[in-house]
């Protein structure tokens, strides 16, 4: 426009719409999230029918007066709560829990130590460090029945190898998994100390099977605590001894709290191992075991597929699952403020 010439009104603009941002970024979020979920869909199948439906329908049962041969979903007369009260004036059934209280006190704390104390072994360089930790790792993946054919004819009573290396120490051979009185009655007789009632310990059967379970799973918790080492840093280890921190210090002040993360995983999988445990129970103990080794899962075993009882066995099921459930949420707000993580 030059000078003197009038100015023109300006003409409005029309509003052209902008085509949308991200339209085609959420089409593709939304398409990957339908892969993923039909990616998931045959793991969420099997869960679905293996893992829920299963406690859901052992749910509905221990409502129920169920016995064997019956209609599925009409399993007999409803009662309620009627097996779980049952359940709170069995002294069986409070006998068999107490002997779980003392299996699992016995096999997780030894199960974690021997396993700390392996990993710390097999982590040093050493030959053949590979073929020890796989001799290691052995007795997990071999099948428990073969397992508990061999150690109950270890401790078979009359021929076995453990009461023959008894005799050879000069000791009185022990009845070991048939052995109803506890550990300390047994040990007290020994030494002329009387123990009794709750003085003496756990059966020597329980013990028995106890050991026999830590040997078992000692293996596959070494693996994992040595996992758990490998993912230590050794930067930390190389400045404490330069600090002049020996082996005790080493492992009370890195080692150790570095390590609990593994070991808390550890020790909810023992536990629940623990209060599961049945094979070795049935197998070595010929499917009858004596009182004092009676743990809950041979209860619930005997009440579902010997007394065919299944509304009652299901109840029993139920009360462990509630327990364990109990348990791993107790272990893990009791551990969250000592577990240390590694930067």
């Amino acid at each position: 426009m030059t000078v003197g010439q009038a100015a023109q009104p300006l003409k409005p603009v029309a509003h052209v719409r902008a085509p949308a941002v991200g339209t085609g970024r959420r089409a593709a979020l939304r398409w990957e999230a339908i892969q993923g979920y039909a990616f998931l869909l045959p793991a969420l199948v099997l869960l679905l029918l293996f893992h829920l439906l299963p406690v859901l329908y052992a749910l509905f049962l221990s409502l129920f007066d169920a016995r064997v041969f019956r209609d599925m979903w009409s399993p007999g007369p409803f009662i309620g709560g009627g097996n779980y009260g049952r359940l709170l004036t069995n002294v069986e059934f409070a006998q068999s829990m107490a002997n779980t209280v003392w299996f699992a006190a016995i096999t997780v704390p030894l199960g974690l130590c021997l396993a700390v104390l392996f990993a710390q072994l097999l982590n040093t360089r050493i030959w053949g460090r590979t073929g020890y930790r796989v001799t290691y790792f052995l007795p997990y993946v071999t099948s428990t029945v073969a397992a508990a054919v061999v150690w109950r004819w270890i401790f078979q009573p009359r021929v076995g190898v453990a009461n023959a290396v008894l005799a050879w120490l000069g000791l009185p051979g022990q009845q070991w998994a048939d052995e109803p009185r506890g550990v300390f009655l047994l040990i007290g007789q020994f030494v002329g100390l009387p123990l009794e009632g709750w003085l003496s310990g756990p059966s020597l059967a329980l013990v028995t099977v106890g050991l026999v379970s830590v040997w078992y799973s000692v293996g596959f918790n070494t693996v994992i605590a040595l996992a758990g080492l490998t993912t230590i840093p050794l930067d930390l280890y190389e400045a404490a001894r330069i600090d002049g921190a020996g082996p005790w210090r080493l492992f009370r002040h890195i080692t150790l709290p570095l390590l609990t993360p593994t070991l808390l995983f550890l020790l909810i999988v023992e536990t629940i191992r623990s209060f599961q445990s049945f094979d070795f129970f049935y197998q070595m103990m010929a499917g009858t075991p004596v009182p004092g080794a009676k743990v809950v899962t041979v209860f619930l075993y005997q009440q579902g597929f010997k007394s065919f009882n299944l509304g009652y066995a299901a109840a029993i099921g139920m009360v462990l699952f509630a327990i364990i459930f109990g348990l791993t949420l107790v272990q893990f707000r009791a551990t969250r403020s000592r577990v240390v993580y590694a930067d």
